[in-house]
């Protein structure tokens, strides 16, 4: 079997476990003649951790671009909960609303508290009153330890209090799907736990997610399937005990090597 055979072998198996929540199929993305992703299958069932892992440049950023429409596709389709969202006519801020995206830069708008900074989608996006709003999100702060921080400003918190405001402002539009970019790569080391252990709160709470982390422990723990990316292809995936043990392509033994020598793994 080559491992494009096995990957859509592991695609298809990952989403029969439940109701597919994301599905992509013969995705292609260029910048110029530089095709960072090529030919790219992904199945994902509702309620399913699937983290990316790979080289920096792999294409794992690119690819969660994608799926948020921040990126225009070159070739292929990519279905939401039964939606094509790449086809001609659709409306692309609709489809938004459905999906959470947390980028490496925590992007809080440093001018406005963060009260403001959870409730301003909620308002102006999904046109909910104040008081809702506000309860909607006091909720998730409290839920993620931050009650105590609404009226702060982003430049008064630690680099993992950001980031969890980060992730409670996606959450407080009730995305069925979360996406997360190298959410830690930011953070002094002794701030990453924080993070971590928020998307394992998330995780255990049902959250479907698609997680791109150079956080192998992590990946190995929380994830349902684990998709080893190289040069813009899903070489190689698989649940986290086949691909940090038993992985069967080279080159994802190479990296996992060199990860292992690292003493991230």
């Amino acid at each position: 079997m080559t491992a494009a055979e096995s990957g859509r072998v592991s695609a298809d198996a990952g989403a029969a476990a439940g109701r597919e929540a994301l599905r992509i199929e013969g995705l292609w993305k260029s910048f110029g003649r530089l095709d960072v992703l090529r030919s790219i299958d992904l199945s994902v069932g509702q309620h399913e951790v699937v983290c990316l892992i790979g080289a920096s440049g792999s294409g794992k950023s690119t690819l969660l671009r994608c799926i948020d429409l921040l990126e225009p596709v070159d070739a292929g389709r990519i279905v939401i909960e039964g939606e094509e969202i790449t086809a001609r006519g659709v409306d692309v801020d609709a489809i938004r609303r459905h999906i959470g995206i947390v980028f490496q830069a925590f992007n809080l708008f440093p001018h406005m508290n963060v009260l403001r900074n959870v409730t301003l989608a909620p308002r102006k996006v999904l046109r909910l009153g104040r008081a809702e709003a506000e309860g909607r999100a006091m909720e998730l702060l409290s839920r993620f330890g931050l009650a105590d921080k609404v009226l702060e400003y982003p430049d008064r918190l630690s680099g993992g209090q950001q980031q969890r405001v980060a992730i409670v402002r996606a959450l407080a539009m009730k995305p069925d799907l979360l996406l997360l970019d190298e959410v830690t790569s930011a953070l002094d080391p002794e701030l990453v736990a924080e993070v971590l252990d928020v998307i394992r709160d998330l995780a255990a709470s049902g959250m479907t997610m698609v997680i791109a982390t150079h956080e192998m422990s992590f990946a190995r723990d929380i994830a349902d399937r684990v998709c080893f990316l190289d040069e813009g292809r899903i070489l190689e995936q698989g649940p986290p005990s086949v691909i940090f043990s038993e992985p069967r392509q080279e080159r994802t033994r190479q990296f996992l090597d060199r990860i292992i020598r690292a003493g991230r793994l």
